[in-house]
């Protein structure tokens, strides 16, 4: 057989005379384990399904962003934005500058000398969508995976109100540098940040 054929022939001469393990101090149960730690792999072993991972994030995603595409103009969306955005960068304005004396003002920071307006997408929800759907796929377990849910929303908000803040000053002292950063430093930081933050937690728990 397959199994006879990938013996050693000094395992096979052992099996003949089991006294002659005692030289090579080897016992009986210790051949044994050498001999099926050295079997090829079992053909029935449980195959790897990237592509259904991916297509569940993929899935989770899209279903995501459609349902908060459905939400503009509703109450869930002044919630997102204004309350939960608009409002604490303008607070976080007058704290770090109050001689600017901003003002929170439906979906806007306003200011003397310039504001910003903070409209849909703006307020990092794209961001979050992508890091609940790769939690949702994570090789953790579900407590670890709702902890994660709560703490990376809470990392997600926080870098989004970062973002406002450069934002605000970049628009108040140079429109090119505003441009730059709202269309592709800032969202690429976020992502970037976010990614690294995913990858360690799921190590982390992974080994927990």
């Amino acid at each position: 057989t397959l199994f006879r054929s990938c013996r050693s022939p000094t395992l096979r001469f052992c099996e003949k005379n089991p006294c002659s393990y005692a030289p090579f101090g080897l016992s009986t149960e210790a051949v044994q384990l050498t001999q099926f730690r050295h079997m090829p792999n079992q053909p029935n072993a449980a195959p790897r399904t990237p592509w259904i991972q991916v297509g569940v994030f993929i899935a989770a995603f899209l279903l995501l962003q459609s349902g908060w595409s459905l939400a503009r103009g509703t109450v869930l969306e002044r919630v997102a934005i204004n309350d939960s955005t608009v409002v604490p960068a303008a607070w976080l304005v007058n704290q770090l500058t109050p001689g600017v004396h901003a003002v929170a003002v439906q979906s806007s920071v306003r200011a003397l000398g310039g504001g910003i307006n903070v409209l849909n997408g703006c307020e990092g929800v794209e961001v979050l969508f992508l890091l609940i759907a790769a939690l949702l796929i994570a090789p953790i377990t579900p407590r670890r995976r709702a902890y994660g849910l709560v703490a990376g929303a809470l990392f997600v908000w926080l870098l989004n109100q970062g973002r406002i803040l450069v934002l605000f000053y970049a628009n108040r002292s140079d429109k090119e540098l505003f441009s730059l950063l709202h269309g592709t430093v800032a969202p690429l930081v976020m992502i970037v940040l976010v990614t690294l933050a995913y990858v360690s937690y799921v190590s982390t728990s992974a080994r927990k």
